[in-house]
C-alpha cells in the first residue's frame, strides 16, 4: 500500500489543488528535531469562498442520501484507518510531537467516535405531538443544518477534528475545515484522503489551509455555514462567538481549561500519584483536560509529593520516535518561553522548584512546583505543558474556593475513599466534566463532553452532538376542518 502524498495540497470539491493568489507560505515543521516537513501555500478568501460553495452545493445531495449510506461512509473509513494505522501514527508523531502511546491513544478514540458517529443516520428522528386542536396532527423532524464550518486545534489534531467531522457527515451536513496551521495534515488533509478512500461523494468535506490571521475571520463570518464549530483558546473562541453572533450563527465552542486535582486526606495516595501522572503528562500536557492544579490536602502533602516526583523522575523525555519516550517536545519554542516566563514570576512570588525547570529547544524538562498559591501566574494560566503546580489546602471549603476560583470550568478530578461525599462536592464544582477517584483526562464517545464558563458553549458526543448539528422543523397537518369562529 502506497502512502499518502499531496498532502500540502487544499482539498475543494473533491480535488487537491495548489492556492493560485497565496502571499503567505506555511511551514510545517517536526517540533522535536525543527525539519521542514513540506511548505504549503495558504488558502485565500477567494478559495474559501470556493470551498463553502462546494460544501453547499453537495449539501443539497449529501442531505437527502440514504441513513445505510451514510453509515457505510463511516464503516469503511474505520477499516481504510486500520489498514493505514501506522502511517496515521507516524504522521501524528512527526507533525505534532505526539509520542508513540499517545498518538496510538488519539487514534483509538478516533475510531471510536468514529464507530460512534456510524449510528447516527439512524438515530436522528423526529416526533409525533399530540395537539390541542381537533383533527390536527402535530410533527416535529428533524433535519441537517447544512453545511458546518470546523476550526480545529494543533494538539490532538486529529481526533479533534474528526469529532466535528465524523458526526457532521453522519447527520447529512457538509463540511469545511480549516485546520491550525501546525499541524494541517493530521488535522485536515490527511482526513480528506482517509475519507477520499472511503468513497466520501466530492464536495461533501473540503480542506482550507490558511492563517488565521489571513482567513480566519472571513471563515466565521461567511454567510455559508450555519454552525462553527470551534476547539482552542478562549481569547480566539470569545472573537469567533462575537462573529458568528452577529450573524445569528450557531457555535460550538470547546475552549481551555484550568482543571484542579483534588486530593482529599482519606484519599488513596499511591491511586491518586498514578492518576496525577497520566492525567498531567499525558502529551506534555498539552490538552484542554490536563491537570493545570494539583490541589493537595495538607495532612497529605508531604507523602503524595514525595511519591509523585519519584514517578515524575522516572518519565522518559526526548524523540517521540523512539516508542519508550513519554515526553515529547512541546509545539514549539514559543509554548517553552511562555511557560518558563510563568515559572520564574511563580518562584519570585515564592513557590520552590521541586524537579526540573529546564528546557532545551522545544523540549521542557518535567517540572514540579511546591507550596503554590492559587493566584501565582502557574495556577492563574493555563499551562499547556509539562508542569505541576502543588497547592495545599487545609478545608475542604478552602478546596472548593480553589476550584472554583478561575474563569474556567471543563475537566477536574477528585481522590477520596468516601464516594458519596466526595460526588456531593463533585457537584459543587463548576465545570461541564469531574471524575471521581481518576484523572481529568477522560473522552467517551457517547459521554457528554464541554465546558461551562470560559471552556466553552455546547457538548460533543453521543446524543449530545446529534442536538448541536442539526436542527428541527415543526409541521402540523390539518386533516379535518377547523373552525376559526369568530372569523369564518
Amino acid at each position: 500500500m502506497k502512502k499518502y502524498t499531496g498532502l500540502h495540497l487544499q482539498f475543494i470539491n473533491g480535488s487537491w489543488e495548489e492556492s493560485k493568489q497565496s502571499s503567505s507560505d506555511i511551514e510545517n515543521r517536526n517540533p522535536y528535531s525543527g525539519d521542514k516537513i513540506d511548505t504549503i501555500k495558504g488558502a485565500t478568501q477567494a478559495e474559501v469562498d470556493k470551498a463553502y460553495a462546494a460544501a453547499a452545493q453537495a449539501a443539497k445531495t449529501w442531505s437527502q442520501t440514504l441513513p445505510q449510506e451514510r453509515s457505510e461512509v463511516l464503516h469503511k473509513l474505520t477499516h481504510v484507518m486500520q489498514d493505514r494505522k501506522e502511517e496515521i501514527i507516524e504522521w501524528l508523531i512527526k507533525e505534532s510531537g505526539s509520542t508513540y502511546i499517545k498518538a496510538s491513544i488519539e487514534f483509538q478514540i478516533c475510531i471510536n467516535i468514529i464507530r460512534e458517529a456510524s449510528s447516527f443516520p439512524l438515530r436522528s428522528h423526529g416526533f409525533i405531538f399530540n395537539s390541542g386542536t381537533p383533527g390536527k396532527e402535530s410533527r416535529v423532524y428533524r433535519k441537517p443544518l447544512g453545511v458546518i464550518g470546523i476550526i480545529s486545534p494543533w494538539n490532538f489534531p486529529l481526533h479533534l477534528s474528526m469529532r466535528s467531522v465524523a458526526p457532521a457527515i453522519a447527520l447529512g451536513n457538509t463540511i469545511v475545515i480549516k485546520p491550525a496551521s501546525q499541524t494541517p495534515v493530521t488535522g485536515a488533509t490527511l482526513l480528506a484522503k482517509l475519507f477520499e478512500e472511503a468513497g466520501l461523494a466530492k464536495g461533501v468535506l473540503n480542506v482550507v489551509i490558511g492563517r488565521g490571521s489571513d482567513i480566519g475571520d472571513y471563515f466565521v463570518k461567511h454567510p455559508t455555514p450555519k454552525l462553527i464549530s470551534f476547539t482552542g483558546s478562549t481569547p480566539v473562541g470569545k472573537n469567533i462567538g462575537k462573529l458568528a453572533g452577529e450573524a445569528l450563527k450557531r457555535v460550538s465552542l470547546e475552549l481551555g481549561g484550568n482543571n484542579v486535582f483534588i486530593v482529599m486526606k482519606d484519599a488513596d495516595i499511591e491511586k491518586a500519584v498514578d492518576a496525577a501522572i497520566f492525567g498531567k503528562f499525558m502529551h506534555q500536557g498539552q490538552i484542554c483536560m490536563s491537570i493545570n492544579r494539583l490541589v493537595i490536602h495538607e495532612d497529605v502533602a508531604d507523602e503524595f509529593v514525595s511519591k509523585f516526583v519519584k514517578k515524575a523522575k522516572a518519565l522518559k523525555s526526548g524523540n517521540p520516535m523512539d516508542q519508550e519516550v513519554i515526553i515529547g517536545p512541546l509545539i514549539n519554542t514559543d509554548q517553552v518561553a511562555r511557560i518558563q516566563k510563568d515559572i520564574e514570576a511563580s518562584t519570585k512570588a515564592g513557590a520552590k522548584i521541586i524537579l526540573g525547570g529546564n528546557a532545551k529547544d522545544a523540549l521542557l524538562e518535567v517540572t514540579i512546583l511546591d507550596h503554590v498559591t492559587d493566584d501565582m501566574p502557574i495556577a492563574e494560566n493555563e499551562i499547556f505543558g509539562p508542569v505541576a503546580p502543588i497547592i495545599r489546602f487545609k478545608t475542604e471549603e478552602e478546596a472548593l474556593n480553589i476550584a472554583n476560583s478561575k474563569d474556567f470550568g471543563l475537566s477536574g478530578a477528585l481522590h477520596t475513599k468516601d464516594i458519596e461525599k466526595g460526588t456531593a462536592f463533585a457537584r459543587s464544582v463548576e465545570t461541564g466534566m469531574i471524575h471521581i477517584n481518576d484523572q481529568t483526562v477522560n473522552d467517551e464517545a457517547n459521554a457528554p463532553f464541554g465546558g461551562e464558563k470560559g471552556s466553552g458553549l455546547g457538548r460533543f458526543n453521543g446524543d449530545f452532538v446529534l442536538e448541536e448539528f442539526t436542527r428541527l422543523q415543526w409541521v402540523t397537518v390539518q386533516h379535518e376542518r377547523r373552525d376559526y369562529a369568530p372569523f369564518a
